[in-house]
């Protein structure tokens, strides 16, 4: 029997392979709801099959337009409506932000029913550490827009988590071995699916792995944080504010130098304004 869901957007995490993780509050608000709207409408009739459940769906992807949004928003005040994507948490990696964006500007509700995601599935599985991780979804597919993305994430302190496809998955562990150095790294896949695995390793013993057997499935990526470096020496600081020096004035060389080794921009701008005065 149907019990009626105050209006609102329900934002309803769903089962990333195993059918039996939808929790039993997400198939309550899924049978409850005026309208569930998927990523994908074929996939999302397997779940609510499975389920038993039978609501009307709408399509909402990233191709979705302003004026599908405003029409789902106006719908809200009156009416429940549920937020799902093809498999795991809505808005991790898929479409949704905006949606939610504009609903609570216009006041109406907004409600998580939280439950699987494959980012945070893999990580419970790498054996890396999770006090500080970020999450950074697919990496670009082209080469210089991976290697400009990577170089940004490279000096991140955080254990960093990457979707990816089986057949890029060799070159993107190599691009991450080539500019972040042979870190620990893990590779989930097929997560609470019959064929689950975590194979992990060195980045680039996990890119020899699978360069010539690109695995099929949904794919995470896991990579080891940076290995803490000893705080450079006096000696190490005035050499590189002396070479940037000769190049940059002292505030930019002291911003340089203090990416560079990773000490306080104050302390490399004092420095660099000592030797710039000598």
């Amino acid at each position: 029997m149907k019990q009626p869901l105050a209006p609102g957007l329900y934002v309803v995490a769903t089962p990333i392979g195993n059918l039996s993780d939808l929790s039993p509050r997400a198939a309550e608000t899924l049978a409850n709801a005026s309208l569930v709207l998927a990523e994908d409408t074929r996939v999302t009739a397997r779940l609510l099959t499975h389920a038993g459940i039978k609501v009307p769906m709408r399509r909402y992807d990233d191709h979705s337009t302003d004026r599908d949004r405003a029409e789902i928003v106006e719908r809200l005040s009156g009416e429940a409506v549920a937020l799902v994507s093809d498999a795991g948490t809505p808005l991790i990696s898929d479409p949704g932000y905006k949606l939610v964006r504009e609903a609570r500007v216009a006041g109406q509700e907004v409600h998580t029913i939280p439950g699987p995601c494959a980012a945070v599935a893999a990580l419970t599985l790498a054996g890396l550490p999770t006090d500080r991780f970020l999450f950074a979804g697919f990496l670009p597919s082209k080469a210089k827009a991976r290697g400009e993305a990577i170089a940004e994430l490279a000096p991140i302190r955080a254990t960093l988590v990457f979707y990816e496809s089986g057949p890029r998955l060799a070159d993107s562990l190599g691009a991450l071995a080539d500019q972040m150095g042979d870190r620990e790294a893990a590779v989930a896949r097929e997560i609470t699916k019959l064929h689950e695995e975590c194979v992990t390793g060195s980045l680039s013993q996990l890119a020899g792995r699978y360069a010539d057997s690109p695995p099929k499935g949904e794919i995470v990526i896991v990579v080891a944080p940076p290995t803490q470096q000893p705080e450079p020496s006096q000696a190490d600081l005035d050499a590189a504010l002396g070479e940037a020096l000769n190049r940059l004035s002292p505030s930019r060389a002291a911003a340089e130098v203090a990416q560079q080794l990773d000490v306080p921009r104050k302390r490399a701008y004092a420095r660099a304004l000592e030797l710039s005065s000598k």
